[in-house]
């Protein structure tokens, strides 16, 4: 049995993630200051640590809180880091906030995991910090150049990551996401993904709102796959931590055709409402997913319609 520090546990990545370790049999810290993570997301987790016989904590705070990170990282063996301000427009609209939250609140962390001698630190990155270039697939050896704060600070707290590998001997991996979907996801903020957005759209009858012409494409990754990659992550050789590795499916779907087939699912057609593109967005997203097929073990589960199916049915 380990002892794993899910940061930003009540978010909808880091619920999944936390279900799936207290199922598995492991100790769980969930550390979240709920300011973008949701209560609920963690309201089964006493019955998940029952049927896996394990322990569940939950440690109320603030990762740039150094403090609060040493208590939540107190005995721990991995480290699964997904606390972040989650947006591309968010970070637009405020870059010191987030930045001070996905750059700095990092830092803090991984401080705290160098004293506390973790095993593993799997760092959640983005797709983002590729930038807008035309070239597909985005594959790991390519010139990163974000054109949002959000990306921007992906690539510094990866950069930072690498550093504390090097520098400190902290084995650490970083996780490249790719349009990450599924359970949980909130539809009602502000920033919200699209995948949710249209199928609050599809469930209720309305318009979805979608940014531009819609064809841009994007490479949509089922939650689960997110969770097997952090699962590997943390069991792969040393020789694999220092890099980052791009966690996707290796396919790409326009957000009119996403639309489309999402109205299939819930069967009820949806109307597009285009409007302008947002600043920040990229317009093409593919990734190219073999390094971390090579050295983590990864092979992408669920794909994009079954996911959505899954999705669905959740709710």
């Amino acid at each position: 049995m380990s002892r794993f520090v899910v940061t930003g546990g009540g978010g909808f990545i880091g619920s999944n993630l936390v279900e799936a370790l207290l199922l598995e049999g492991h100790q769980v810290v969930a550390l979240d200051d709920f300011s973008t993570g949701r209560r609920p997301n963690l309201a089964e987790a006493p019955r998940w640590a029952a049927r896996g016989r394990t322990e569940f904590r939950l440690v109320e705070g603030d990762i740039r809180d150094a403090a609060c990170c040493r208590e939540a990282l107190s005995g721990a063996d991995f480290v699964l880091h997904k606390a972040a301000i989650p947006s591309v427009q968010r970070s637009v609209v405020d870059p010191l906030l987030t930045n001070a939250v996905n750059l700095g609140g990092t830092l803090q962390l991984l401080e705290a995991a160098r004293r506390a001698g973790v095993k593993r630190f799997v760092f959640a990155s983005s797709s983002s910090l590729y930038g807008d270039s035309e070239t597909l697939p985005k594959v790991e050896s390519m010139t990163p150049a974000p054109i949002s704060p959000y990306g921007l600070q992906k690539l510094a707290a990866e950069t930072y990551c690498r550093l504390y590998h090097g520098l400190y001997g902290l084995p650490t991996v970083a996780l490249r996401y790719f349009n990450v979907f599924g359970p949980r996801q909130n539809p009602a903020s502000e920033y919200a993904a699209v995948i949710p957005r249209f199928i609050a759209a599809a469930r209720e009858g309305g318009r979805a709102t979608v940014f531009g012409d819609g064809e841009q494409t994007r490479d949509f990754t089922f939650v689960q796959n997110v969770v097997q990659a952090n699962r590997l992550a943390c069991a792969a050789p040393l020789a694999a931590c220092g890099l980052a590795y791009n966690i996707a499916c290796g396919e790409r779907i326009s957000l009119n055709r996403l639309l489309l087939q999402i109205g299939e699912i819930v069967g009820s057609e949806v109307e597009a409402e285009h409007v302008d593109p947002r600043p920040g967005d990229i317009r093409h997203s593919l990734a190219g997913i073999e390094l971390a097929g090579r050295l983590l073990g990864y092979r992408p589960g669920p794909g994009l319609a079954e996911g959505l199916r899954r999705t669905i049915g959740a709710l």
